[in-house]
C-alpha cells in the first residue's frame, strides 16, 4: 500500500471489502501453515477480518465504514503509529498475493474511499510451482520444513499402485451431450434478463503474473558446451521444473542472459554430485558477475565520456568558433559564504557565479595550488558520468566538502555518500544543492551545540535518572574556590598554622 501523506490514511476515511470465494478448510490450513510464517500473524489476522467483512457464506461488497471500526477491531489506537502499521501489515499481503488496495475518488468530492479485494489463497500445488514464494519459505523457516509442509497437503498413492510401472489408463467417462439433451429451439429472454440484472457487477481482479527471466530449457541445453562436464546435470533440467524456474528467479534478479546463465551453470561447484542445482552458490556467482558487469559498464560511460568531450573540445578548436555560453545569475538569498582557500581572490557574488556556471573540472581546480589529485578526479567523474549529478550541483557539493575547511570529511566515502544522499532527496539545482548545504550545515550546528551542553548544568531540584525523589542521595560538598589560594601568607598566619599543625599531630 503507497501511502505517500498519513494523512490521506486515517480512521475517519471509509473503506469497504470485496471478495468473490469462500475459504475452505484447505485454504485456512493454507493460511495458518503457510502464508502465516512469511507474513506474520498480525497480517493474517487483518485478513482474516477483512474476510468477515462478508457475511459468511455469500461474495461481493461490504457495506461502506469508517476505518475506526477496522483499527478498533485490529487492538489498534487512533494515531498515526498504529496507523502506519496498518500499512505496513496490508503490503505484506499485498507482496504475497492475498490482497489488492485502491482507493476511489468521488466525483465532485475531496474524500476518497479505500477498497479492499481480497484474492483466494493459492493452493499447495499452485504454491510450491511459485518460485518467488517458495524460496521466501524457504528463507523464512527452512528447507526441511518446507519439504515437510509440501508433503502434509497431500496424501500418497497406494503402494499397489505405486509399485507399477506400466498402468493401463482409460477413461470410460460419459459426456455431458450424450447423456443430457437440451431444448436449444426455445430462448428465455427474461430469464437472461434476470442472471444478467442479479450477476456480480464486478470479478475479482487476475493474479498479477510474477516476472521472471522465462528462459526455456531448449535455449540453455542449445547453447551449453557439449563437451563440458555438467552437461549430464543440465540435460536433467528438462524434468525437474523447479530447478529451472530457480534458475529464471536468478537471471531475473541479477539481468542476466542466456549467455551468463550457461556460463555460470558450467562452472564447478554449481551442481552437487547427485545432480542437484545448488541455488545459493549459483545466486552467490551471479551476485559477483552483476558487480562485475556494472563496474564494467560505469567505466566504459566514463571513458566515452571523457572521449566525447576531448572529441567536441577539438572540434571547437579546429574551427576556432567560440560560442557565447548563457550564463545564469545567482539570487542573493541562495548565495554560499566564500572558502577561505579562495579569500582575496573573489568577492561574494563572483565565487557563487562560478560556482553556478562553470563546470566542475574547472571549479575544482580553483580549491588546489597544483594539479588535483586523481581520486578526488575521479570521484567528480563519477558523479557526473554515471550518477548524471547537474554539473551546478557538484560544484555545491565541492564546496561543502572542499571548501568548509574540515579536514576529516575529505575521504572517498564521504564523497560518495554525500552525492548518493543528493541523488535520493532529488537534488537536481543549484538552488535544491545549496538548500541542501544549508540544512547539513544546521544538523551540524545541533549535533555540535548538544555536545557541548554539560551533564552538570541540571538545577537542584531537576530529576535525574536513577534519582525518583528529586534530591541528590550524596550530601553536598562544597567546593574549594581556587580564586582564594592566590595570595601570600604572612609570618604570624604561619606561625599560626604550624602550632595548629602541631597540636593536631599531637605534640603540643
Amino acid at each position: 500500500m503507497r501511502i505517500s501523506n498519513m494523512m490521506h490514511f486515517t480512521e475517519h476515511h471509509r473503506y469497504y471489502i470485496f471478495r468473490d470465494f469462500s475459504l475452505s478448510s484447505t485454504e485456512q490450513r493454507m493460511l495458518t501453515l503457510i502464508y502465516q510464517p512469511m507474513v506474520g500473524a498480525f497480517a493474517i489476522g487483518l485478513y482474516q477480518q477483512l474476510y468477515h467483512g462478508v457475511a459468511e457464506g455469500k461474495s461481493g461488497y461490504s457495506l461502506l465504514e469508517s476505518q475506526r471500526k477496522l483499527l478498533l477491531g485490529l487492538g489498534l489506537d487512533m494515531n498515526e503509529r498504529d496507523r502506519k502499521y496498518l500499512v505496513e501489515q496490508a503490503s505484506r499481503l499485498e507482496a504475497v498475493g492475498l490482497l489488492q488496495t485502491s482507493r476511489l475518488g468521488l466525483e465532485g468530492q475531496d474524500d476518497v474511499i479505500y477498497e479492499y479485494e481480497l484474492t483466494e489463497p493459492l493452493s499447495a500445488g499452485e504454491f510450491f510451482r511459485n518460485q518467488h514464494l517458495a524460496m521466501l519459505l524457504r528463507d523464512k523457516i527452512g528447507k526441511y520444513a518446507v519439504i515437510s509442509l509440501r508433503e502434509s497437503f497431500g496424501v500418497k498413492e497406494p503402494d499397489e499402485l505405486a509399485a507399477q510401472v506400466n498402468l493401463t489408463k482409460q477413461n470410460i467417462s460419459v459426456p455431458f451431450y450424450e447423456l443430457f439433451k437440451l431444448n436449444v429451439q426455445s430462448v428465455d429472454l427474461e430469464m437472461e434478463q434476470a442472471l444478467t440484472e442479479v450477476a456480480p457487477s464486478r470479478q475479482a481482479a487476475p493474479r498479477a503474473a510474477l516476472e521472471t527471466a522465462g528462459i526455456p530449457y531448449g535455449e540453455i541445453i542449445l547453447r551449453f558446451p557439449r563437451n563440458s562436464d555438467n552437461r549430464r546435470y543440465v540435460e536433467q533440467l528438462r524434468g525437474h521444473a523447479e530447478q529451472l524456474g530457480q534458475i529464471n528467479y536468478v537471471a531475473y534478479k541479477y539481468d542476466l542472459t542466456v549467455a551468463d546463465i550457461c556460463r555460470l551453470l558450467d562452472e564447478d561447484g554449481i551442481f552437487a554430485t547427485d545432480g542437484e542445482l545448488m541455488v545459493d552458490e549459483l545466486q552467490l556467482r551471479a551476485n559477483q558477475m552483476y558487480r562485475q558487469d556494472k563496474k564494467r559498464e560505469g567505466d566504459r560511460q566514463r571513458t566515452l565520456g571523457r572521449a566525447q568531450a576531448a572529441s567536441t573540445a577539438a572540434a571547437a578548436t579546429d574551427s576556432d568558433s567560440e560560442e557565447s555560453m548563457i550564463e545564469y545569475e545567482v539570487l542573493e538569498k541562495d548565495y554560499l559564504s566564500v572558502p577561505n582557500q579562495l579569500n582575496g581572490r573573489c568577492d561574494i557574488q563572483q565565487y557563487n557565479m562560478l560556482m553556478r556556471n562553470e563546470p566542475h573540472t574547472r571549479f575544482l581546480q580553483r580549491f588546489f595550488p597544483g594539479a588535483v589529485p586523481d581520486w578526488i578526479e575521479r570521484a567528480c567523474e563519477r558523479m557526473d558520468l554515471n550518477y548524471r549529478l547537474p554539473a551546478p550541483a557538484i560544484n555545491v557539493l565541492i564546496h561543502y566538502v572542499i571548501g568548509m575547511n574540515d579536514a576529516q570529511r575529505v575521504t572517498k566515502s564521504f564523497l560518495d555518500s554525500v552525492a548518493s544522499n543528493m541523488l535520493v532527496k532529488g537534488v537536481d539545482s543549484f538552488e535544491k544543492a545549496v538548500q541542501y548545504v544549508r540544512e547539513q550545515q544546521q544538523v551540524e550546528l545541533d549535533k555540535e551545540r548538544r555536545k557541548e551542553e554539560p551533564s552538570y548544568g541540571m538545577s537542584a531540584g531537576a530529576r535525574r535518572p536513577g534519582n525518583r525523589g528529586g534530591s541528590s542521595r550524596k550530601p553536598a560538598i562544597p567546593i574549594v574556590d581556587h580564586a582564594l589560594s592566590g595570595g601570600t601568607v604572612s609570618a604570624d598566619e604561619l606561625q599560626e598554622l604550624q602550632r595548629l599543625a602541631r597540636k593536631l599531630g599531637g605534640k603540643s
